[in-house]
Formats: C-alpha cells, structure tokens, sequence
C-alpha cells in the first residue's frame, strides 16, 4: 500500500479585500432543515458556499477531521478526459474556474481508502448520491481482518477530480460506468465483490452486467428498483433546476447537511458534517458538479432502475 498522503493546504484564489468581508464579522445565523422538521441554526461564518477556492477552511489552523480522513486515502489515477482539455469556465459568467476545476492530468484522479491486506479478497465499497467515501470509515476497519476494503469518491465528490460539464466529462451514467471500469482495473484487477448504495446502483449494475467473470459477490443497498424509487427526491432534485439548481448547489448546508439527513431518521454529529461540507466550501466545482450529476440521473436514472434486472 502507498504511503499516506499529506493533507492538501487551500489557499484563497482573490486577494482578501476583494473577499468583501469585515474585518470583525457580525454574527450571522443560517437556518437548516432536519429530518425531524426541527430548526438548527448554523454559523453563517463556516463558509462563503460559492468561491472558487479558500473559504472558510483556508484559514484554519491545524488538522481537521477532512485532513485526517485524506491522510489515510491515496490518489489513483485512472478514466482519461475526453475532448480537447480546454480550461474549464462557470457556467454564470465564463471564467476560468480555479485549480479544483481544472482536470491536473489527462488521466482523473480518484480518492481511494484502501485497509487490510492485499492478499484478502477485496471489496469495493461505493458510495451514493451524494456522499462521500467517509460514510465507510467504521465499515473498513471491521472488513479488513479477513477482506482488502477499498472506499473512493466518485468524480464530482470529496478528494476525487471535479471536472466541469463539457471539459473532460459529463457525468452520464454511461460515463461513470466506463469510469467505474477504469478504477476498478486500476485497483483491483483480478476479481472482487462490489457493495453499492442508493442512486449510483444502476452503474454499478450495469457494469456487472458486463463483466460478471470479474464479480464474486454484488450487494445492492437501498438501489432505486422502481419507478418510484427512480425519481429523486426534491432535496435532491432541486439541484437540477434551471438557475436555482446551480444556485442551490452551491449553498453547502443545502447540498451537504439537508441532502444527507433528509432521507433517513439519523443526525450528523458536526464533525462529521465538516467533512461532508468541505468541498463545497473551498471550491465551486462541487457544486458545479451536483448541479450536472442531478441532471444527468434525472434524464438517465428511470430507464436504467427499470431495464436493468
């Protein structure tokens, strides 16, 4: 196994007077829906929910639970970009979005946590929409007595690549199956078993499908197998409308906490949530991302969970 890698540092993109921020900032509060239709008031102060890099975790001192969780992951090369590598722009005014939204290499980059040893049957544990490989940070520990676990984010989440709409990927479920396919032989080249969750099990279906020499076990949690379960629901849907959807996914409370907590009866604990809401916090691309992913199952989603077995 690599070595761990250190944390990566964020660094404010726009000089700090044009952050129009004061130099003692009043408190602000910011409401938050929960699943329990209580109220949590969350400090305004977290983050700027739309910059393009910095916010509120480039100034912060010491390690924080995102640092530590990447610290135990590694970066796996693995899907080339498509077309002409053009420096990716926003979607609002045209211009060219910062480091975290750009594709570094010809080839993405994914976040892999990887335990046990490599000698243990592996199971790839994937995670759903739209969370992060740290919703598996209890489950590798227990698996890697007798298993090699490995956890990764998807492109468009957590540590991995976050290429915009039309520079190097799009985000169809199409894609993300040739992508899938990719990582996979990348880590994981002879055969292994494949846990899924939620709204990503059509990918993951349709890859088996393909390549079922290459599975000994598939386990599909909460997949989407009826029309019903096809449609997302509207925390997540809203992400796709025209205008508010890109709006809305750049807010981190919205397209982090809400759409975490919104579909079961369990709370986050805060430091956990940080982790969640870190990349919408430091860059834009996430944001710009979810808005593209929601279209994309959206158009995608209904005809794969009804045609797949």
């Amino acid at each position: 196994m690599a070595p761990p890698l250190a944390a990566p540092r964020f660094h404010t993109a726009l000089p700090r007077r044009l952050l129009l921020r004061p130099q003692k900032p009043l408190p602000c509060w910011r409401r938050a829906a929960r699943p329990d239709d209580q109220d949590l008031y969350v400090d305004d102060d977290i983050g700027d929910g739309f910059s393009f890099s910095g916010g509120k975790y480039a100034e912060a001192e010491g390690p924080s639970k995102s640092d530590e969780w990447f610290a135990q992951g590694r970066m796996v090369k693995a899907h080339a970009l498509y077309g002409n590598k053009e420096k990716a722009k926003d979607p609002f005014f045209g211009l060219t979005m910062g480091k975290g939204s750009q594709s570094s290499d010809d080839v993405f980059s994914w976040f892999c946590v990887e335990t046990g040893s490599s000698s243990n049957p592996t199971v790839l544990l994937i995670h759903g929409f739209p969370s992060q490989a740290y919703s598996y940070r209890k489950v590798l520990p227990v698996l890697s007595d007798k298993y090699r676990p490995i956890a990764f984010d998807w492109l468009g989440f957590g540590f991995s690549d976050k290429p915009q709409p039309k520079y190097g990927f799009d985000y169809t479920l199409d894609e993300y199956t040739s992508a899938l396919e990719s990582l996979i032989d990348a880590v994981a080249p002879d055969k292994l078993s494949i846990v899924v969750q939620g709204y990503f099990a059509p990918i993951v279906v349709k890859y088996a499908n393909e390549h079922q020499d290459k599975l000994n076990h598939l386990i599909l949690v909460n997949p989407p197998i009826t029309d019903r379960h096809a449609k997302l629901p509207s925390t997540l849907a809203c992400f796709s409308n025209f205008l508010l959807g890109e709006i809305f996914s750049q807010d981190p409370l919205r397209a982090s906490d809400k759409a975490l907590t919104s579909s079961g009866p369990y709370m986050m604990k805060e430091e956990d949530a940080t982790v969640y809401r870190r990349p919408y916090l430091v860059s834009g691309s996430s944001g710009f991302a979810l808005n593209a992913i929601t279209r994309g199952l959206g158009k995608d989603l209904k005809y794969r969970a009804t045609s797949n077995p």
